[in-house]
């Protein structure tokens, strides 16, 4: 069975390195997610180490999917600071484990993510995917808007530059 867990700063620190073989798994898959081939494992891990501070009171929170012992997934949900934005947040980070792939834990993360937003009193969400990837029938599917494409936006993990997709979903926020 799979679990979704928030993490905290020193659990972030803790699954760094499985966190890292996610991430090295996704750039090694084709995911662009801000990463180029080959990535090195102790890079991966730094980059993890360092959203610590952000998620210890800070406006990014980490979720991971356990699948037993082993991290199968992960997604990001980064908060706006601004006065004018506190309404909105960013979903970032979305990598499920290519040998977890297809069984509904993307949709999964996804829905965690929704659900904690609407419950810290998130209004709209958006986030921004590599045009024509697989994850866009994720996010369709979902119920997530397409609201406009940017030609040569990043790189893929070989280094061409790509279109990204930009997408937006409005929610209702849980007023406490």
């Amino acid at each position: 069975m799979t679990e979704i867990v928030p993490l905290t700063g020193p659990e972030l620190i803790t699954y760094a390195d499985e966190l890292a073989a996610l991430l090295m798994d996704a750039v090694a898959d084709g995911a662009s997610v801000g990463f180029l081939a080959p990535l090195d494992r102790e890079a991966a891990a730094a980059w993890w180490r360092e959203r610590a501070r952000g998620v210890e009171g800070g406006p990014l929170r980490i979720w991971i999917a356990r699948d037993g012992e082993r991290i199968a997934g992960t997604i990001s949900l980064a908060r706006a600071t601004l006065p004018n934005a506190r309404h909105r947040a960013e979903v970032a980070k979305l990598m499920v484990r290519g040998s977890a792939r297809g069984r509904g834990l993307g949709r999964a993360l996804l829905d965690t993510v929704e659900r904690s937003a609407a419950d810290a009193g998130v209004s709209l969400l958006v986030l921004d995917t590599e045009s024509g990837g697989p994850a866009e029938r994720l996010y369709r599917a979902a119920g997530w808007t397409e609201c406009g494409s940017i030609p040569e936006y990043a790189a893929d993990p070989a280094g061409a530059l790509r279109p990204t997709t930009l997408y937006y979903k409005a929610i209702t926020p849980v007023h406490h």
